[in-house]
C-alpha cells in the first residue's frame, strides 16, 4: 500500500474506482501478451525457414565461386544487388512490424554469345541469396520489434499483478478496517453519551420526586 494513503471515504472510493481499472486492464494486457509471444513464434519459424532457403542457395551458387571471375566483364555481383526492396507494414498488437514483399533487381542486358554458359545460373542463385537475406533481415526486424513491445507488456502485466492490484486491495483492507473503528468508536461514544442522558435524566427525576414529597411533608 501506498505509504501516503489516507484512510477516508474519498479515499476508499479512488482505490475502488482505481482497483476496478486495474482488474478491467490486466486481461487486456495479458491477452497482448499472449498475441506477442503467438506471433513472435510465427515470426521465428519464418525466419528458420528463409535462412534454410538461403543456406540451399549458398549451397547452388558455391560451384560457380571459382569461376566467377570469367565472366566477360560482365560484373555478375553487382547485378545481383537489388534495385529495390518492396515492403509493407502490418499492425500487430498495436506494434507497426515491416513485411517483406519482394526485391526488385536491374535489368540484365548482356550478350548470350560473349558470357559463359553458367551466368544465368550463377546471377538466379546470387539473386535468390539477396533476396533471403532480405527477407531473413526484415524477419529479424519484426522479431526485434515484437520482442521490445512483449518486454514492454511484461513489465505492465508485472506492474499490475504484482504492485498495483495488491497495492490497491492492501489500501481498500485498511481503509476499510480504519473507517469500521471509527464507526465502532462513534457508536460506543453514542451509547456512552446515551448512558450519561439517561443517568442525567434519572437523577432529575428521582431529585424532582424527592422534592415533590419534601413539600407535600411540610404542607402535612
Amino acid at each position: 500500500m501506498a505509504k501516503k494513503t489516507k484512510l477516508t471515504r474519498p479515499e476508499l472510493k479512488r482505490q475502488r474506482d482505481a482497483l476496478q481499472r486495474f482488474e478491467r486492464y490486466l486481461p487486456m494486457l495479458k491477452l497482448k501478451q499472449q498475441q506477442l509471444q503467438l506471433t513472435i513464434r510465427q515470426v521465428n519459424m519464418a525466419w528458420r525457414r528463409a535462412v534454410d532457403v538461403l543456406n540451399q542457395a549458398k549451397a547452388a551458387f558455391d560451384p560457380y565461386r571459382i569461376v566467377l571471375k570469367d565472366t566477360a566483364g560482365l560484373n555478375v555481383t553487382q547485378l545481383a544487388e537489388p534495385a529495390e526492396v518492396r515492403t509493407g507494414s502490418e499492425n500487430i498488437a498495436g506494434v507497426n512490424i515491416p513485411i517483406f514483399i519482394g526485391v526488385d533487381f536491374p535489368t540484365v542486358t548482356y550478350s548470350l554469345f560473349a558470357t559463359p554458359p553458367w551466368v544465368d545460373r550463377a546471377l538466379a542463385d546470387m539473386r535468390t541469396i539477396t533476396s533471403c537475406r532480405v527477407e531473413c533481415d526484415i524477419l529479424r526486424k519484426q522479431r526485434d520489434l515484437l520482442q521490445l513491445e512483449l518486454t514492454k507488456i511484461i513489465q505492465r502485466v508485472n506492474l499490475f499483478e504484482k504492485v498495483k492490484v495488491p497495492d490497491a486491495r492492501e489500501s481498500i483492507r485498511l481503509i476499510r478496517i480504519h473507517l469500521g473503528d471509527q464507526m465502532t468508536a462513534a457508536v460506543g461514544r453514542a451509547k456512552i453519551a446515551k448512558t450519561k442522558l439517561t443517568s442525567t435524566e434519572r437523577a432529575s427525576e428521582a431529585s424532582t420526586g424527592t422534592t415533590d414529597q419534601s413539600a407535600q411533608e411540610a404542607t402535612i
